[in-house]
């Protein structure tokens, strides 16, 4: 009889403290630094979701080792909702190439919503003589290992839509890592390296302007900002599709009223005029799903990097 009062009261006390989320202010982990993409993401959203849930929302900055850094602190935080982490595709990328068992997504990292998502554009120095993919393969098979592709290196998502297009196509392009994805921007214009994968806001004014060359998008869809480039399906190549996307994850173990709370709100704000005329300006996708739908997408994100890092024979030395 005590055993069953006793259970009933931590019961009460835990739906009572779920009930109550949240009643102190929510800490928001980046993975990466200060204005970065990532980070304005963050910055936009957070001050909206403080007004929703009543409490501070606070941004907390964790660059570094590929973005597991924030990963691993918030792996170790309580399973109460009150850690929330960021996680971008380059956390998915990891789990694949330098698994760590403390912080994988889907396992000791749960879902809560995506936030956004963008296409990766396949753009040339002008000096290519390309104006498609189509051209550009033919071009690549000429001329074996003579064209450059930039990367971020090894395990960034440039790299896999870099040698994605290799695998599909058989070319042979050279890769020239950069330490950080949109480093290898000034090269790019300046012509030192010849082919980059980027996000259509950094290569919009470029492409208007003539210093560069838009060829495709690794997307479902055209992007307005950028209206005259194709899609890879519409250029002939529909299996290839690389996307930037981050999105919201908690500890395992965090009670599902909590999560269903915190992806509720997020959801809401997504879909706010502000957040959809901004995604039209700058070329990204919104994201909102619910957690069990956001888990599936990041599976099939893994799945489909996890062949093409084993066909390209990709490793982290």
């Amino acid at each position: 009889m005590r055993l069953l009062v006793l259970l009933a009261v931590l019961w009460t006390a835990a739906a009572w403290g779920q009930a109550q989320f949240p009643s102190k202010p929510v800490r928001w982990i980046v993975p990466t630094g200060p204005g970065s993409a990532v980070d304005v993401t963050a910055r936009r959203i957070a001050p909206k979701l403080a007004e929703a849930l009543g409490q501070p929302v606070i941004v907390d900055n964790r660059p570094g080792a590929n973005s597991m850094i924030g990963a691993r602190e918030t792996a170790r935080s309580a399973p109460d909702g009150y850690t929330l982490f960021q996680a971008v595709v380059n956390n998915a990328l990891n789990d694949i190439l330098v698994p760590d068992e403390c912080c994988k997504l889907n396992e000791k990292l749960v879902p809560v919503t995506r936030l956004v998502s963008t296409p990766l554009v396949m753009v040339v120095h002008p000096s290519v003589p390309a104006h498609s993919v189509k051209e550009y393969v033919a071009l690549a098979k000429s001329k074996p290992n003579q064209l450059t592709y930039a990367s971020g290196g090894n395990g960034a998502i440039t790299q896999m839509a870099g040698e994605l297009l290799k695998i599909i196509t058989g070319i042979q392009v050279r890769e020239i890592p950069y330490k950080a994805i949109g480093a290898e921007f000034p090269d790019l214009v300046g012509g030192h390296v010849d082919t980059a994968y980027l996000a259509p806001v950094v290569i919009r004014d470029a492409i208007k302007s003539g210093k560069i060359r838009g060829l495709a998008v690794a997307g479902p869809r055209r992007i307005g900002i950028i209206g005259d480039v194709p899609t890879m399906a519409e250029a002939g190549f529909p299996a290839i599709d690389a996307i930037g996307w981050n999105g919201i994850f908690v500890p395992a173990g965090t009670p599902a009223p909590v999560i269903d709370r915190l992806q509720h709100e997020i959801a809401g704000i997504l879909k706010s005029k502000e957040m959809v005329d901004d995604a039209q300006n700058l070329g990204y996708e919104l994201g909102g799903e619910r957690p069990q739908e956001f888990g599936n997408y990041v599976r099939a994100e893994i799945g489909k990097w996890a062949k093409v890092i084993k066909q390209a024979g990709i490793k982290i030395e």
